[in-house]
């Protein structure tokens, strides 16, 4: 039975939609910009959503990710055609696992640390939801960045008031 895989892809296939428009406002001369210097800048974030599709896969295919002994390697992207092209491999990366998973392969406990520092533990699934629920969040942060350097952002759940004329 696959009734939460289904609903899983359904959500995965929308969100995509919106994520896919929103990126592809990036003007290739902004990746350097950051709105504060703990912000991320807009090429470290608009990379991380790209990739976090790729997370699906990884939450189904191991028990865990240790930044201890697997350290994070962003990929290098200068340009929104390239991210674009990024975003659609990782997308049908974590679609295809998705799609050929069992509702039951998402029961096991998945964890994500820093060697003895724990930041999730929970199950496949969640963690599947959690990486939709983040590329949401950053895809939240990222509309505010474009605002801020007045580029018209999409709506995400209705139109936005760039779509709008207001």
């Amino acid at each position: 039975m696959k009734k939460i895989i289904e609903m899983l892809l359904k959500e995965m296939d929308a969100e995509a939609q919106t994520t896919r428009n929103m990126l592809s406002r990036i003007p290739d001369d902004k990746y350097d910009w950051q709105p504060h210097p703990k912000s991320m800048t807009v090429r470290q974030l608009a990379t991380h959503i790209a990739e976090l599709p790729t997370w699906v896969t990884l939450a189904l295919t191991t028990d865990e990710l240790d930044f201890a002994t697997s350290p994070y390697q962003p990929v290098k992207i200068n340009h929104t055609t390239d991210l674009l092209d990024f975003f659609e491999k990782s997308l049908e990366n974590g679609r295809s696992h998705l799609a050929e998973a069992t509702d039951e392969q998402l029961e096991p406990r998945w964890v994500l640390r820093n060697g003895d520092q724990i930041y999730v533990d929970c199950t496949k699934g969640e963690m599947i939801r959690t990486s939709f629920s983040q590329i949401v969040h950053h895809r939240a942060q990222l509309g505010v960045f474009l605002r801020l350097l007045d580029i018209p952002i999409p709506g995400s759940y209705g139109p936005s008031a760039d779509e709008n004329g207001f």
